[in-house]
């Protein structure tokens, strides 16, 4: 017998299937982890393929060692999505193995944990000398029942138990114990459900794709817990993604109140314990339904009745590192092998998923009203030029302050968005222009007031605050644009008793940290909640009564034909946060730029207005949805060795676009936005191409770069971020 086996290395040359003898005393199955000679190394491996004839001279092949587990650990459906994946994205088969297994699972850091007792051998005939007292205290102890080895050993010592363990009084038990992760459960009432609510429910029961776009608080969590206890009682299982590990908490407390035991959490946030257990409990079929974040599509889940993905739309659904891929596509794909409807939703669909549903390629549901029948609150849009000119230079207008006063005055709760952490996003020379800078990545470094350092937000590294400039020496130094701490630290100067709370990438670094953020945001009161776009989507506070989005043109000019789509998704997500039970809420929107049409839609939650809008600029320009763009990103420690594989990639790439005449619109090579990151410089390749003979193009340029290059070159299809 022979197994087809692909080895767990990153290296270009290793991405294929080797074949190896399996022993004659080993049993395999498709999808075990093995131990494999490879060479003078023993690495691991997976099998995808046991066959009983060998496309090789089998004399020259060498046998597999063992294997790491005694099931398999990646189930058949896994490995069609592998496929699928390497196919769709051009990735390397490892890679994609890897995403199917918790990290320290695969590196071997981590396994089962159980917890040792001690209990009496029934029907011993127990009989002990006068001097052996601590034995006699042990077997007293064990008369009421089990009692864990800790608890024995600290009391007594090992030498007792030792030696009634010799005797044969007492016996040893192994029970494994789950590690949870922490989540408040919390009672969850059974909400009557609306017309437009039922409705939704009725109409997502078949093997599709259903966008729901419904407005911020219409519901939509409500549906999905109905649609996945409907899957559950059909005897089927479900996914349930959510964009942001800080939307999990407050999920998982609504799920778990409703579903119990039967929900397992999936996320980077949790131990590596806490992980393994929660991917085993999926594994096993003891937990039927896998929430979390985007490696969350990836459970070990098999007969789904149910995919969905709430907040559609956001860009955390697209890995940015290797590998790369489109949740959402993956999500597509399992749910077409599972024969189960897949559910977007979303109060601000992208504008490619809103785009298919008008042309029926998949079925929108909408949900035109908020669940309670409120009304949205208000949005009040601030010109910050006027402010300026009324001599008002600081961070808040004041309307905001006025209402902040309000907020407070009414002991209620408000919210400040501005997506930028840290307290400025530079440190400059104002004599000579100097920035700090990042010595390996082409970035400027973002101070962080609080810990008194310069910190780089893609590297990690940190640096000593300027007091001088480097370069010429001046002690002149500018800050550039405020970020949360700034917003804090103000709002403090403002309102010395209140509470104010910050919720950024900095204070959710530890364990729980969202959890103890929200909570403690929830019974403080009146309160101020300072955050990045973690606070945007997804959160529902009653007392919430105001949001204050201080700069709303952050994202509005920035180079991506997506800027004007994300700034209105922003907005509307955000200014959902007011307003969601029984007290009025009202949003104050500060902008230097009051009069562009994105504003005029958000104001007015306006998403059909907004969409035609944007569908129809993009169809002029040939931007997505009607043209594919793919990004190849050359990287290598060496500048001289990037710039020399993409010179011999960018010549056949020209070539192919001579030959494909009016197909590809645009092709340029260049340095990445971000020229060097982690110490590894960067040079791209853009393409966008008509959406014709979009997959034979992009299969063409995979083999010409794949056929010019060494190292590893990732491939972007539509990407949401071109830095």
């Amino acid at each position: 017998m022979f197994a087809e086996i692909i080895i767990d290395q990153d290296a270009k040359a290793l991405d294929r299937v080797f074949e190896y003898i399996i022993p004659d005393d080993m049993s395999l199955s498709v999808g075990m982890r093995v131990y494999i000679p490879f060479g003078k190394r023993i690495l691991q491996g997976y099998v995808i393929k046991v066959k009983d004839d060998c496309d090789y001279d089998s004399e020259k092949l060498k046998s597999i060692i063992s294997k790491i587990e005694d099931f398999s650990a990646i189930k058949p459906q896994m490995l069609k999505i592998m496929e699928f994946m390497a196919e769709k994205y051009h990735l390397k088969l490892a890679s994609i193995l890897r995403l199917f297994l918790p990290a320290e699972m695969r590196e071997g850091k981590v396994k089962e944990l159980f917890k040792t007792y001690y209990s009496l051998v029934e029907g011993a005939s127990i009989v002990l000398p006068k001097s052996a007292k601590k034995q006699a205290e042990i077997i007293d102890m064990l008369q009421n029942g089990r009692v864990s080895a800790v608890e024995l050993a600290e009391k007594f010592g090992y030498s007792p138990i030792k030696a009634l363990r010799e005797k044969g009084y007492i016996k040893k038990d192994m029970e494994e114990v789950k590690r949870s992760p922490f989540v408040i459960v919390e009672d969850v009432k059974r909400v009557e459900l609306n017309d437009c609510q039922k409705n939704a429910i009725e109409k997502i029961n078949g093997n599709k794709t259903y966008l729901l776009h419904g407005v911020t608080g219409s519901g939509k969590t409500e549906i999905y817990m109905n649609l996945i206890e409907r899957t559950l009682s059909d005897g089927k299982n479900a996914i349930m993604l959510v964009p942001e590990i800080s939307l999990t908490p407050q999920i998982m407390s609504n799920f778990k109140g409703r579903f119990g035991s039967t929900v397992a959490l999936l996320h980077s946030g949790l131990s590596a314990g806490e992980r393994f257990d929660e991917w085993k409990r999926l594994f096993s079929g003891e937990a039927r339904i896998a929430i979390g974040a985007r490696s969350a599509i990836f459970a070990p889940l098999e007969n789904l009745g149910m995919i969905i993905i709430d907040e559609e739309h956001e860009s955390s659904y697209i890995s940015e590192s290797n590998p790369r891929y489109d949740t959402r596509d993956v999500a597509e794909f399992r749910a077409r092998e599972n024969g189960c409807p897949l559910v977007l939703g979303s109060a601000t669909p992208s504008i490619e998923n809103y785009n298919r549903a008008e042309n029926r390629e998949i079925e929108l549901i909408e949900l035109p009203v908020r669940a309670n029948g409120r009304e949205m609150p208000p949005v009040q849009i601030v010109d910050m030029m006027e402010e300026l000119r009324r001599g008002n230079g600081g961070i808040f207008s004041n309307q905001l302050i006025a209402d902040l006063c309000n907020v407070i005055n009414t002991k209620k709760q408000a919210m400040i968005f501005i997506n930028r952490r840290g307290f400025s996003s530079f440190m400059k020379c104002k004599e000579c222009g100097f920035v700090a800078k990042c010595t390996d990545c082409d970035v400027s470094l973002v101070y962080h007031k609080e810990d008194n350092r310069l910190k780089c937000h893609y590297c990690g590294k940190q640096y000593k605050v300027l007091s001088r400039c480097p370069n010429c020496h001046s002690e002149h130094i500018q800050y550039g644009a405020v970020g949360t701490q700034q917003i804090v630290s103000k709002l403090k100067e403002l309102f010395p008793e209140v509470k104010i709370l910050r919720m950024d990438n900095d204070t959710t670094s530890t364990k729980n940290a969202h959890q103890k953020i929200l909570s403690e945001f929830k019974e403080t009161k009146p309160a101020i909640l300072v955050g990045t776009q973690m606070i945007a989507k997804g959160h529902d506070f009653e007392d919430v009564v105001l949001v204050g989005i201080v700069d709303a043109d952050q994202s509005l000019y920035q180079s991506d034909y997506r800027a004007t789509e994300k700034t209105f998704q922003l907005i509307t997500q955000v200014a959902g946060r007011a307003g969601r039970s029984v007290n009025e809420g009202k949003v104050v929107l500060q902008s230097y730029s009051p009069y562009h049409y994105v504003y005029k839609f958000a104001s007015n939650y306006d998403y059909k207005g907004f969409y035609r809008k944007e569908i129809n600029i993009r169809q002029t320009a040939q931007f997505p949805p009607y043209s594919r763009i793919l990004r190849i990103l050359f990287s290598d420690f060496d500048e001289n060795c990037v710039r020399e594989q993409l010179k011999m990639c960018y010549t056949d790439i020209e070539e192919l676009k001579k030959s494909c005449k009016n197909e590809i619109i645009y092709l340029d090579a260049m340095k990445s936005p971000i020229k060097r990151i982690q110490d590894k410089y960067r040079y791209q390749v853009l393409m966008r191409f008509k959406l014709g003979h979009a997959d034979q193009i992009e299969k063409e340029v995979f083999r010409i770069v794949d056929s010019k290059t060494k190292n590893s070159v990732f491939f972007e299809v539509n990407p949401q971020n071109l830095s």
